[in-house]
């Protein structure tokens, strides 16, 4: 089970190349609705639904897929071993970030969920235009004594640059713009899917790899998703949080 997120559109947008014009602007109501049934089909492996309301926002993910920006940080250091990369500390910035929380029954419904949320305030909000946004999307997680995750799980992404002093208001309450002090993390690669059960095997590999003590936190981490699901090796990421910079 994969997660629904902006890639999802990408590769949908791909999937109707032989049906639409190259321009997605000309995409008629026969291709929206073809492009929301594909939607609600993959969304369907994700025990999620998608209602017809989410046509327009799919249609403006889709359409604007390029306005992507990266998420900005500076590497701190970089650990490799026989040329491959073991994991990378970074820093990145203060900044507003739009998040929504959700406490599904499974880790993947409650991302999904959220996300689909986000895409209505990309879409729709105070300042009247298509916001874009950055990637990674992240998911901020916290594990109990046991190594369970907790049932509610954050989603989050950080605004683009051109919104970050003033940002724009949500319509919806569940979303809200919270301003973030800066964080430092350790980052690992990963590829495949973003389960609750590969995130915590990520962990688990992780605290193997390093010996970190107290220096980070040992209930709070989060899943950084940058990737189409559909592609060979898709890249996620697992961020170690540390306590101070």
């Amino acid at each position: 089970m994969a997660l629904i997120s902006l890639e999802d559109l990408e590769g949908l947008d791909e999937q109707l190349d032989d049906d639409t014009s190259d321009n997605p602007e000309q995409m008629d109501e026969e291709d929206e609705d073809r492009l929301l049934s594909r939607w609600q089909a993959i969304a369907s492996t994700h025990q999620v639904s998608v209602s017809a309301e989410m046509t327009e926002p799919i249609r403006e993910m889709t359409r604007n897929n390029q306005l992507l920006e990266p998420l900005p940080f500076v590497l701190m250091s970089r650990h490799e071993k026989m040329g491959e990369v073991q994991y990378e500390e970074r820093l990145y910035p203060a900044g507003n970030w739009v998040r929504v929380t959700r406490g599904e029954t499974l880790y993947e419904q409650s991302i999904s969920m959220a996300f689909m949320k986000l895409m209505h305030y990309i879409c729709k909000n105070s300042s009247g235009r298509y916001l874009g946004m950055t990637v990674p999307v992240v998911s901020n997680i916290q594990v109990d004594d046991s190594g369970t995750f907790v049932k509610d799980v954050e989603t989050a992404f950080f605004l683009p640059a051109e919104f970050q002093s003033n940002p724009p208001c949500p319509s919806d309450p569940d979303i809200s713009v919270v301003y973030r002090e800066p964080i430092r993390v350790v980052a690992r690669t990963f590829s495949g899917i973003t389960t609750e059960e590969t995130v915590s095997w990520q962990i688990h590999q992780l605290w193997e790899l390093l010996d970190l003590g107290d220096h980070f936190h040992h209930n709070r981490y989060m899943v950084a998703v940058y990737d189409n699901p559909g592609a060979p090796r898709r890249r996620n990421e697992i961020w170690f949080i540390r306590r101070d910079l």
